[in-house]
């Protein structure tokens, strides 16, 4: 039992250092106690404001009651049996579901995981059954997950690849677009035709996978005219498209797949992060013909599909229909560039400002030049909003992007409370 004196953050963090290896990083050295849409109170009381949602979520907010309900009435009834062993309806439902909800006009099937990585893990092995071939495209600044096979996929070393290696052979990296940074849709296509003249033939290339907006790249929104480019170059080469929706999904975009957005229809999409509100799970929706070509017994995993997890996204679901989730994204996401664009005015360190829907970031570099990113006022900016009761996440390949992953459900006068404590930071952080 802690005592009163005990229940302070550096104390927590005392007992943290000692018990847990120091590879699980943390941003803020904060203990939450509690947490309520979007904001949340420490174990010494104070009050913030979450603008980082569990990186992406939390789009439906802490503790959502229809959420929580969902649980407790599923936790009634039986909470594991391993879906492989016995079967259950939440299982079925949330996939007859999400099939409905991907875009594409064909049949579609989906399997349940419980992390992002597995998610990626078996859309590779997927696509490796079903083309008969081996190697993957992925692309520079793009992130994927944490196990061997995820970070090879990844196309960002620092911290998440140091000191892992090897990965898995036949993984190459193309350039993703960004115009900021001066690679254009070209110049990203004809990287991708070039690893297929130089490095392996487009006849062994499985799968080429994808972010449609870079989550820890930094929020890089993927060109329109990429994606169908992307999707024509597959379909030549008989190559699977493969949608990393992790962190774009459950409507973070305004549509509840980014895709949808572009009007191009991948072979599978894998999803995670915010479709449950908080509770593990992810999965693998595509191609009925994809979908099917691992063999009876190839898929699956002990906790994959976890019958609370479901319960909770089929409530996730119900919850965005109700509240009209959709159009709060669009709306948020508009609302927060317009109050964004207006800081980048009078401040020139902000280079740029970008995102699709309520995922939205902005781009810290020295005189604004993109060349110059400045890792150093992004993460002060980020310590300066915890100090002033505001949570924040960085990202991007230099650490110089803000990003902003905001409970969709935030009050509008919630989210003008954070945007003016970051407009404060920027003034405070020389």
């Amino acid at each position: 039992m802690l005592t009163q004196t005990q229940k302070t953050n550096a104390a927590l963090m005392e007992r943290r250092r000692a018990a847990i290896p120091r590879g699980v990083g943390q941003s803020h050295e904060v203990f939450i106690a509690r947490g309520e849409n979007a904001e949340v109170w420490d174990v010494e009381g104070k009050r913030y404001i979450d603008f980082a949602g569990g990186i992406a979520v939390l789009n439906t907010g802490h503790c959502r009651p229809e959420i929580m309900q969902a649980v407790k009435d599923q936790i009634d009834l039986y909470t594991h049996t391993c879906f492989q062993v016995l079967a259950y309806e939440p299982y079925v439902e949330l996939a007859e579901r999400i099939n409905a909800l991907a875009p594409g006009n064909f049949a579609k099937k989906t399997m349940f995981l419980t992390t992002g990585a597995e998610a990626v893990e078996n859309a590779i092995k997927i696509a490796r059954s079903y083309t008969k071939r081996s190697a993957v495209i992925a692309f520079t600044s793009g992130y994927h997950g944490r196990t061997l096979l995820t970070l090879g996929l990844t196309g960002k070393v620092a911290p998440y690849k140091t000191g892992f290696g090897p990965f898995p052979a036949e993984i190459f990296h193309a350039q993703f677009p960004n115009a900021a940074h001066g690679v254009s849709v070209d110049e990203s296509i004809a990287s991708v035709e070039s690893i297929l003249k130089n490095d392996v033939e487009a006849s062994r290339v499985a799968a080429i996978i994808v972010e449609p907006v870079q989550g820890e790249g930094g929020f890089n929104v993927a060109p329109t005219e990429f994606l169908q480019r992307l999707r024509a170059l597959c379909d030549q080469h008989g190559i699977l498209l493969i949608a990393d929706e992790i962190q774009t999904g459950a409507g973070r975009t305004g549509t509840w797949f980014a895709m949808e957005q572009s009007g191009v229809a991948p072979d599978m999409i894998t999803m995670a992060k915010s479709m449950a509100g908080g509770y593990p799970i992810s999965g693998v929706v595509g191609r009925a013909e994809v979908m099917d070509a691992p063999a009876a017994g190839g898929l699956g995993g002990t906790y994959a599909g976890s019958p609370i997890a479901c319960a909770a996204a089929l409530a996730v679901l119900d919850v965005f229909e109700k509240e009209h989730l959709l159009e709060r994204s669009r709306q948020l996401g508009l609302h927060m560039m317009a109050k964004l664009k207006t800081m980048a005015a009078k401040d020139k360190r902000i280079s740029d400002v970008r995102g699709l829907g309520a995922m939205v970031a902005i781009e810290l570099c020295k005189d604004g030049d993109p060349n110059q990113p400045n890792a150093e006022m992004a993460k002060a900016l980020a310590s300066e909003a915890t100090q002033r009761g505001l949570i924040l996440l960085t990202c991007g390949t230099y650490g110089n992007v803000v990003r902003i992953l905001v409970p969709l459900t935030a009050s509008d006068a919630i989210v003008d409370e954070g945007l003016a404590i970051i407009d404060a930071c920027l003034a405070a952080v020389p």
